[in-house]
């Protein structure tokens, strides 16, 4: 991935302690990547099928930690 921004959102308390579970059992992955890995997915489904998206899904996922 080359350049990053910084984006601040607020999400429900509940989906918050899912992804601190979710991160306490899965030390190779972070918040970080997990919110890119989402977006980018969401975008794969509801865009328009967009390069990007989907390499910066893949690299996100098998990303070497």
């Amino acid at each position: 991935m080359n350049a990053t921004v910084n984006i601040l959102t607020e999400i429900p308390e509940t989906l918050h302690e899912s992804l601190k579970k979710y991160l306490e059992t899965h030390p190779d992955w972070d918040q970080n990547r997990v919110l890119t890995a989402a977006l980018s997915l969401f975008l794969l489904q509801n865009g328009d099928s967009d390069r990007y998206a989907a390499r910066v899904y893949l690299e996100t996922l098998f990303q070497k930690c």
